[in-house]
């Protein structure tokens, strides 16, 4: 191995949410010189306005930093930053696998937490290195001591080599940036060998087409290079090589162990999938890395613009973030309530808010959010299998021969004393548990099989709820399985409103019908004439609410006077009312969408 190659530390940092984790990446890049004092600003590598809004990263960010250490020598530091939601965690998992090392951030005060475990078994399982730092000791409440046997037992790992640390104040950074060098490794590879390097992140920009984060395993990326990416066998000519430090600068190679990013005049980024090998033309690597697979959309919902007039800035809007993100698509589909719109498929529900947030803020748009579904697998009568997406496409009931529904392996981590509250939530929501492990006395995981549908629903809410927010939710595609499930219509006035039917358990839907209804009972705002609201099973009615008409006062210019009178005045304006109501359409309120979210 070459000696460059032995001075090189490929690492990422993971934490739980607020732990600190973005301000030590600052910390890291102010003390090692690689960005200015007048460039620096708080979580300098979350670039969207949205990331800094929400405190949490959402695109993998790299950063090469130069490091003189204490031995005099000169090392090449690539810090890879990665999100850490469960929504984005294939990206985690393929940004770990281009790291030798990890520095796990622990929060002084709060301790072991669970995304800290679940994030830190990935790690594990990437065969990771982990260096443990206990950050925030300068505040008051902070207990260093406690935290590290809390590491020990909790999470599996020594850490006696602990560095505590104050990422804010900068106490502790130089103690980090030595024990990156000596504890973590340096990255194995082949020079010789044909080139094997692995995507890791990817985003359009507008003069250069897609920009591709890579990490070399073996042989060298030249400027000019033919190259080729594995799973689509497509092949492109190198036009940009370079590295961020954390400005881009460009670069003559790539050799193995390094991180940096190429342009090849690619249109979009679906032809760039996360995961995927790159490698010559003219010499193909053998075997690509191994864990790469299609992201697949598990979460649809309809987008429909409140003003029609905005379906086509909507449509460009869509196609413009589809550019960065290829694991959100979307299909033209039209509504009778709504009007034309559009299905989008995302990876879970942060993903969706995330992107229907982007389109609000950034185009300037105003949309109507269906209730999300997932998809289903339909056989007909004649045999046929259909997949499904939204509930408007469902076929009739006599034409259905089996409905199957999308399974996941979920694991919950959580303390014991909240067990009892949380197998009741996975019950009621048809869950079956697998296995149940207790890593420590205080600490329970939960392994359970789960219907994706029922997760539509606040479960990520209630978990945390139920738990005072120390469960953290881990979850996998198992497989499809059959299910007894029927469309639930709702009816407004009589007409169905295709945008607020739900695909329900049968032995659920008649306590969904009426908790619905019920909800949209206090959204609907009165109107001039009565409003019906049913619920129904094909053409059965199973529930229904009435929002009563607004009432002006007819008789009040009768003084006393004959009863007869006023009631011939109130029949009058009865007659009035029911005309209106036959003409009339109700205008629903967005929140009357979300209120079916919201049903318990």
């Amino acid at each position: 191995m070459e000696k460059h190659q032995q001075n090189i530390r490929n690492f990422c940092i993971i934490a739980h949410v607020d732990h600190g984790k973005s301000t030590l990446a600052d910390r890291i890049m102010e003390k090692t010189g690689a960005l200015a004092a007048r460039e620096m600003r708080a979580q300098f590598l979350d670039k969207m306005d949205i990331e800094r809004e929400r405190g949490i990263t959402i695109k993998a960010q790299a950063v090469r930093i130069n490091y003189r250490a204490q031995d005099g020598q000169d090392y090449l530091l690539n810090l890879i930053d990665t999100p850490g939601h469960v929504d984005f965690n294939y990206e985690v998992s393929r940004s770990l696998s281009a790291c030798e090392g990890a520095v796990l951030v622990v929060d002084a005060v709060q301790g072991v937490e669970s995304q800290t475990v679940a994030n830190a078994y990935l790690a594990i399982e990437n065969n990771l290195e982990i260096l443990p730092v206990i950050n925030k000791i300068d505040l008051p409440a902070a207990r260093p001591e406690e935290i590290k046997r809390q590491i020990e037992e909790r999470i599996g790992i020594p850490a006696d080599a602990a560095i505590p640390a104050s990422a804010k104040s900068g106490i502790g950074i130089a103690e980090v940036l030595e024990g990156i060098i000596k504890i973590l490794p340096p990255p194995k590879g082949d020079r010789d060998a044909s080139v094997r390097a692995l995507i890791f992140d990817s985003w359009f920009d507008s003069y250069l087409g897609v920009v591709v984060l890579v990490r070399v395993f073996d042989g060298a990326l030249r400027k000019g290079d033919k190259v080729r990416i594995v799973s689509t066998g497509k092949d492109y000519e190198v036009l940009n090589l370079g590295v961020f430090t954390p400005h881009p600068e460009p670069i003559a190679e790539l050799g193995p162990g390094e991180v940096g990013f190429l342009t090849a005049a690619i249109k979009t980024v679906h032809e760039t999938k996360i995961g995927d090998t790159i490698t010559l033309t003219n010499r193909p690597c053998e075997n690509p890395l191994p864990g790469f697979r299609e992201v697949k959309p598990m979460v649809f919902a309809g987008f429909y613009p409140i003003d029609s007039a905005q379906y086509e800035a909507l449509k460009l809007a869509m196609e413009k973030l589809r550019l960065n993100d290829s694991s959100f698509n979307f299909l033209p589909e039209t509504s009778q309530a709504l009007g034309f719109g559009f299905r989008c498929g995302f990876l879970g529900l942060l993903h969706m808010e995330i992107i229907r947030e982007r389109l609000e803020r950034e185009y300037n748009l105003e949309l109507i959010t269906t209730a999300p579904t997932v998809a289903f697998r339909i056989k007909t009568m004649k045999g046929e299998w259909l997949e499904v997406e939204s509930p408007q496409k469902f076929p009739s009931v006599q034409e259905i021969a089996e409905i199957q529904e999308p399974f996941i392996t979920a694991q919950l981590h959580l303390p014991t004393e909240y067990l009892g509250n949380v197998i009741q939530l996975c019950s009621a929501r048809r869950g079956v548990q697998t296995k149940m492990e207790y890593p420590t006395p205080d600490r329970v995981v939960l392994h359970y099989e789960l219907p994706l549908s029922e997760m539509m629903f606040d479960f990520y809410d209630r978990l945390k709820t139920l738990t005072q927010g120390y469960a953290s939710f881990d979850y996998d595609f198992l497989d499809w399985r059959s299910s007894d499930l029927i469309r639930l219509h709702i009816l407004i006035n009589g007409d169905p409103v295709d945008a607020l039917s739900v695909i329900v358990h049968r032995d659920k839907a008649d306590y969904m019908g009426r908790e619905i209804i019920r909800k949209l009972r206090e959204e609907i705002p009165r109107q001039m004439y009565e409003v019906a609201i049913q619920a129904a099973i094909g053409s059965k009615i199973i529930a229904r609410e009435t929002v009563k008409a607004l009432r002006k006062n007819v008789t009040s210019k009768c003084y006393g006077g004959d009863i007869s009178r006023k009631r011939k005045l109130l029949e009058k304006q009865k007659e009035g009312k029911k005309r209106m109501k036959q003409v009339g359409s109700v205008a629903i309120p967005q929140e009357a969408f979300l209120a079916v979210l919201k049903v318990e």
